[in-house]
């Protein structure tokens, strides 16, 4: 293809690509570098018959002058980055230096904002992605063996996780395990205790987290491998047959080799969305036992007296760090495939 045609059909996609991908992070990453204004406050002393009082008042003209001059906010550099609500080197310097042994090591960093975010995440990250894969590949595996009559049925229920919004989604299932929800109510009737509640246990309500991740997406991994099982070479099964190979022996060594491109689609994908998690943490009403980065964000965005867009902005950028370092292992494996193919 000639270069002039092949950039006639490539800008539009770049254009977009610059106006809404690489301009945003741009921005956010400048804004990261600055926080909010002090407060300018205002003491003053008033007297009465019963004697004197100090009060202290916000200068909001003070305040309105130091947002037109610097509407960015204060200069802070790199310190966003490295203060006790993000990466928190002082903190950790001082709790190794201090902490008598691994597990108190490990309490204390816990309980550092970024770094207890940052476990759920990976945490999250690592067993959705991985059982999304598995149970979407298996069921497609069982809904391409089923009689034709039965396969559209089959795929509309399968696919309605997929179509409930995400936060609906969690709301459903946070009310199944209410006490009084189905779920909740026989819980505690299995196991004859009225007091039994999923909500209750950190350990419960992160289980609780991953089921739901799995449950939402392992449609869209079902969808993927479904379309790629239609286009198994049929004569490659039927060699198979022929030569003794059993159903798991077919899918062992034809199937699952055929589809491992598409496994590592599905890996990027989720990766990235999982990497990401908010809607159930805030559908589940979690944030006591379970917060992730994108949560901080949130929260920090919704601060009571004035959003802090500095912090919001340094946690955007180290999810953006965190996502790139979690796809370079299979975007390096995909490009040694691509090298090898040339």
């Amino acid at each position: 293809m000639p270069h002039k045609t092949f950039l006639a059909f490539i800008w539009p996609s770049l254009l977009a690509m610059v106006l809404f991908i690489a301009v945003p992070i741009i921005s956010v990453a400048y804004q990261s570098l600055f926080i909010e204004h002090e407060k300018v406050l205002i003491s003053t002393e008033n007297c009465g018959p019963f004697g004197c009082k100090a009060e202290v008042t916000l200068d909001v003209d003070a305040m309105r002058q130091l947002r037109q001059d610097q509407p960015m906010g204060r200069y802070n550099g790199l310190n966003t980055y490295s203060n006790s609500t993000h990466l928190a080197f002082s903190d950790i310097n001082e709790i190794f230096r201090s902490s008598a042994n691994f597990g108190e090591i490990r309490d204390r960093i816990m309980n550092l904002p970024f770094y207890k975010a940052l476990i759920f995440t990976l945490s999250y990250t690592f067993i959705v992605t991985p059982l999304v894969i598995v149970v979407g590949f298996v069921i497609a595996v069982v809904v391409n063996s089923l009689p034709q009559m039965m396969k559209g049925p089959v795929i509309f229920f399968s696919l309605l996780p997929m179509i409930v919004t995400p936060l609906v989604g969690a709301l459903v299932l946070y009310w199944m395990i209410d006490s009084r929800g189905i779920i909740g109510a026989g819980l505690q009737s299995l196991f004859g205790d009225p007091n039994l509640s999923l909500k209750a246990s950190p350990t419960l309500t992160w289980v609780t987290l991953f089921v739901y991740g799995v449950w939402h997406n392992a449609p869209f991994s079902f969808v993927v491998f479904y379309a790629g099982l239609q286009t198994v070479p049929a004569d490659t099964l039927e060699s198979a047959m022929v030569d003794g190979a059993n159903r798991w022996e077919r899918i062992r060594f034809v199937t699952v080799p055929y589809l491992l491109p598409l496994a590592t689609f599905i890996a990027l994908m989720q990766l990235m969305d999982n990497f990401r998690v908010f809607e159930p943490i805030i559908g589940f009403s979690a944030a006591a036992s379970a917060t992730s980065l994108s949560y901080l964000i949130y929260n920090d965005l919704r601060a009571s007296d004035s959003p802090l867009f500095g912090s919001a902005a340094a946690t955007s950028m180290l999810t953006i760090v965190g996502v790139i370092i979690l796809l370079l292992p299979v975007l390096r494996r995909n490009w040694r495939e691509f090298n090898r193919k040339t």
